[in-house]
């Protein structure tokens, strides 16, 4: 039991009850890809592609980019016209495109074919964030990380575990109080019940497993 502000959490209870929702949501996409491929280059890709996009444009843009190019090697002999196009409608998929062939170039180049399974290194790609960072760690190697995304950052403010302006913030403070053995699952698990329950403006309170948990914090409205 860890009390955050003033507020007595259990984690495990709480994560059991977000892992029993999470069977009735869609899977994240990049959570899909580790599982289905095994593969830390399509991780990697497929997280860099899916910023600004939702999952199923991820989802169609990633099969059809794999399909063309599976591996670094061969992704960076594509042009980025080509992949521009394999990735379209993928959010601002211009700037993506050559992102992803230098990405796939600086993994032959620098790392042997390898993709780093470090902070610092993978932070020093074009592109890459702590949120993309630590999603590849956490999901691609099995490395203890929390990725913060938009949806980790509403929710874990929005329960009242933490007080915080910024997904770094949010980061930092959750390494405090969420118990190491949730650190991967907890990205997975959130995202899934920001996408399909605990939605920025109107969350379906009525539907949430976890409302016991939560302070409704900023919530004006809901359903």
């Amino acid at each position: 039991m860890i009390t955050a502000y003033g507020k007595k959490i259990d984690f495990d209870v709480l994560m059991s009850q977000l892992k029993e929702a999470f069977k009735e949501y869609k899977v994240p996409i990049v959570t899909l890809m580790a599982v289905q491929h095994n593969s830390p280059f399509k991780v990697l890709i497929s997280t860099m592609l899916s910023a600004r996009t939702k999952d199923e444009t991820t989802a169609a843009a990633s099969k059809r980019l794999y399909k063309a190019a599976d591996t670094p090697e061969k992704l960076s002999k594509l042009t980025v016209n080509r992949i521009e196009k394999l990735i379209y409608p993928a959010g601002f998929y211009k700037t993506k495109a050559p992102r992803i062939k230098a990405a796939a170039k600086k993994i032959i180049d620098e790392y042997s074919g390898q993709v780093p399974n470090s902070m610092e290194e993978l932070l020093s790609f074009d592109g890459v964030g702590r949120k993309t960072a630590n999603l590849v760690l956490g999901e691609a190697f099995a490395e203890e990380a929390i990725c913060v995304d938009v949806h980790v950052h509403r929710i874990s403010n929005r329960l009242g575990l933490i007080r915080t302006n910024t997904p770094y913030e949010t980061e930092m403070e959750l390494e405090k109080i969420l118990p190491r053995k949730h650190w991967i699952r907890y990205n997975t698990y959130l995202v899934a019940h920001g996408q399909h329950t605990c939605k920025p403006i109107s969350p379906i309170c009525s539907k949430c497993r976890i409302i016991q948990f939560c302070k409704r914090n900023k919530v004006e409205k809901s359903r």
